[in-house]
């Protein structure tokens, strides 16, 4: 990130920069850690600090929430609820391993949330969307002392609309970006040891001459695709 030269047959790279992996894991499937997995692994279980049986709500079921939702479930969370407005991201988040499946435009959307969590709301609410109203919605599902993580990035304001109840129910909201190098270390070992398999998060391997189309179809959500991997 933020370096010329990641699309390319050949790259240079420090030697801090490189971590070893295991020949038994695939490289395509190494490739993706950094930061399809990384990303939503860090924010949570750190940002997030999610702890079994706690009630998770995961808005955005792409690229990032669909392994955010794999590593809830490594978590422990129950239940996890997925939020998406697209019926075929509801389907893979069901598929990944979430709970519930929810249309955030659904008009019964509160009172499921309130019925799954027993009355009790969400413990902790990621927002891998970068959506103001996917946040604005987040924060309303939240229980007392909920955490809000805002994974997703987007330049719109975060909205409190009852700041009276919000303040009252004490929630917290807590940016996240990326992850550190431990944590890409400790999803090679989760990986390598069949803890989470990515292999259904490949969606196509692209030639590398082809790297704009590949753009274009995750832009464009031809085919619905988790990752795509470029080979050179």
């Amino acid at each position: 990130m933020d370096y010329d030269g990641g699309w390319a047959q050949y790259a240079l790279a420090r030697e801090d920069t490189l971590v070893l992996l295991p020949d038994h894991l695939p490289f395509d499937r190494a490739a993706i850690i950094p930061d399809a997995v990384s990303t939503p692994y860090a924010a949570i279980v750190e940002a997030g600090d999610v702890r079994p049986a706690q009630a998770v709500g995961i808005w955005g079921a792409g690229g990032i929430g669909a392994h955010g939702i794999r590593v809830a479930r490594l978590a422990g969370a129950a239940p996890i609820i997925a939020v998406d407005p697209l019926p075929g991201a509801r389907e893979r988040a069901l598929a990944f391993g979430a709970d519930l499946a929810l249309d955030p435009a659904a008009p019964d959307f509160t009172q499921v949330v309130h019925r799954s969590t027993g009355g009790q709301g969400l413990r902790a609410a990621f927002d891998f969307a970068g959506v103001g109203a996917a946040r604005t919605q987040a924060t309303a599902a939240l229980g007392p002392a909920g955490v809000l993580v805002l994974a997703g990035l987007t330049p719109e304001p975060l909205t409190i609309g009852d700041s009276v109840n919000f303040c009252f129910q004490a929630p917290q909201i807590r940016g996240h970006f990326g992850s550190g190098d431990d944590h890409v270390d400790q999803l090679i070992r989760l990986v390598s040891a069949g803890r989470l398999d990515l292999a259904p998060s490949i969606t196509a391997h692209v030639p590398l001459a082809e790297a704009a189309d590949a753009v274009a179809r995750l832009e464009k959500k031809t085919g619905d695709p988790i990752r795509l991997v470029l080979t050179p």
